[in-house]
C-alpha cells in the first residue's frame, strides 16, 4: 500500500509503541494499569497487549471487556499454553509496531520512565533499553536481605556465564527495536521468566543498548509467582545457553533430576536399614519405589511442565514411568556387566550402564509418559 492511499494511516498516528504484558491470575491489576499506560503515554501511538495463559480468575475475559470500549487495549489469550518468556515472545510477534515493551502486570515496573525508555530507543544505534535496578538512581525497593543476595547472585552468574555486560540482565523490564528483536527470535530458549536475559544471549551480533534507573515497587494486588520452578527454569536457560548446542535441555533437566533421585535413594536406603531394621532386599526395593515415585513428580513439575499430567493422568503417567524406568534398569545392568565381562575397569562399566539407562529412561517416558501434544 501506499503513503497516498486513502486507507494509508498519517505519520502522526502510525502504531509506534507496543506494550506486552504476560499475564496469570491478573485481573485485579489491569485496569490500573492500563490508566497508568495512558497516563505516561499520553500524545503517543501506542496499544497495550496483555498475553494470559489461561489464567482461572478472568484475566482474558477482563481484558476483552476493557478492550471493546479501548482499542489500545489487546488480549491474546493462550490455551494449554504456560511460561513467561514464551508469552512476551508472542506478544511482541503479534503487533506492527516498531518498538516493543514489556513489562509485568503487577505494577512493580515504573511505567512512568517509558517515555524516557522510548526517547533512547529513537536514537540512531540504540537496539535496546532496559530499566535497571543495580545503577545510580534506581533501586530494589522493598527486598529483604534474601531476596536481594538472590538476584544479585543470579546476576552475577549471568554476567560472567553468558558474557552479558548489563547491569541488571535480569530485569524484565526493558524495550527494544523489533529489528533487534527479530534477529534473535529464532535463536531464543522460550524457557523461564528471563526473556530480557534470553535476547541478549540469543542475538546473532551484539547488541547497543542504554539503561535508565528506577526502583522496583510493591505489588498491587495479586500473589507473587516466584517459586522453586522459575529458579528452575532459569538454571535450565543458563544451561540452554552454554550447553544447549551439544544437549537436549529437557535431558540436562531429566539427568539432574535423577541425580537428585540417587540422593533419594541413598537416604531411603540408609533409614531403611538402619531405622526400619530392614532387610537388605526389602530396603533396596523401598528406594528404587520411592526413588522412581521422586523422579516422575520432580520431571512432571519442572522437566515437562508445559506437559503436566494431572488426576488420574498423573497416576496412569506414574505406573508407565515406573514400567519404563524397569526396563531402563535391566538395559543399565546388563550394559554394564557385559563392559565388566568384557575386562572393562568396573567404573567405566558402571558409567557406560548408567549411560544408557539415562538415555532408554529420558527417551522411553519422553513417548509414553509425556508426549509431544499434537498441534491444532
Amino acid at each position: 500500500m501506499s503513503p497516498s492511499s486513502p486507507t494509508a494511516v498519517d505519520a502522526s498516528q502510525a502504531l509506534e509503541l507496543a506494550v506486552v504484558v504476560p499475564t496469570f491470575n491478573e485481573r485485579a491489576n489491569v485496569d490500573e494499569l492500563v490508566r497508568r499506560l495512558s497516563e505516561v503515554l499520553q500524545g503517543l501511538a501506542w496499544e497495550v497487549i496483555f498475553v494470559d495463559d489461561d489464567s482461572p480468575d478472568g484475566t482474558a475475559d477482563h481484558v476483552r471487556e476493557l478492550a471493546r470500549v479501548n482499542p489500545r487495549v489487546r488480549v491474546v489469550h493462550r490455551i494449554q499454553r504456560r511460561g513467561l518468556s514464551s508469552a512476551c515472545i508472542e506478544g511482541m510477534m503479534s503487533t506492527a509496531a516498531p518498538f516493543l515493551a514489556v513489562m509485568d502486570a503487577d505494577l512493580q515496573h515504573d511505567e512512568r520512565i517509558l517515555p524516557q525508555m522510548l526517547q533512547a530507543l529513537r536514537e540512531p544505534g540504540c537496539d535496546l533499553v532496559v530499566g535497571t535496578r543495580y545503577m545510580e538512581g534506581g533501586g530494589v525497593g522493598e527486598w529483604d536481605e534474601s531476596r536481594q543476595f538472590t538476584s544479585r547472585f543470579a546476576t552475577a552468574l549471568s554476567q560472567r556465564l553468558l558474557k552479558v555486560s548489563l547491569r541488571d540482565p535480569m530485569s524484565g523490564f526493558f524495550m527494544i527495536r523489533r529489528d533487534a528483536f527479530h534477529g534473535a527470535v529464532h535463536h531464543l530458549s522460550s524457557m523461564g521468566f528471563k526473556i530480557l536475559l534470553d535476547i541478549v544471549a540469543s542475538s546473532p551480533r551484539k547488541l547497543n543498548f542504554t539503561e535508565v534507573p528506577y526502583t522496583f515497587g510493591l505489588r498491587h494486588a495479586g500473589e507473587s509467582k516466584l517459586d522453586a520452578r522459575v529458579a528452575w527454569d532459569y538454571l535450565l536457560m543458563l544451561a540452554d545457553k552454554t550447553l544447549g548446542r551439544y544437549i537436549p535441555t529437557s535431558l540436562i533437566s531429566f539427568g539432574a533430576v535423577g541425580g537428585l533421585g540417587v540422593l533419594v535413594h541413598l537416604m531411603v536406603l540408609f533409614l531403611a536399614l538402619n531405622v526400619g531394621g530392614r532387610e537388605f532386599a526389602q530396603a533396596q526395593t523401598l528406594a528404587v519405589l520411592v526413588a522412581m515415585v521422586f523422579n516422575f513428580f520432580l520431571n512432571n513439575v519442572l522437566t515437562y511442565r508445559d506437559k503436566q499430567l494431572k488426576g488420574w493422568q498423573w497416576w496412569w503417567g506414574l505406573a508407565k514411568f515406573m514400567a519404563a524406568c524397569a526396563l531402563g534398569a535391566v538395559a543399565n545392568v546388563g550394559v554394564a556387566s557385559w563392559m565388566h565381562g568384557g575386562g572393562e575397569y568396573w567404573l567405566w562399566s558402571g558409567l557406560a550402564g548408567i549411560l544408557v539407562g539415562l538415555m532408554w529412561n529420558y527417551g522411553a517416558t519422553a513417548i509414553l509418559v509425556w508426549p509431544q501434544r499434537r498441534k491444532a
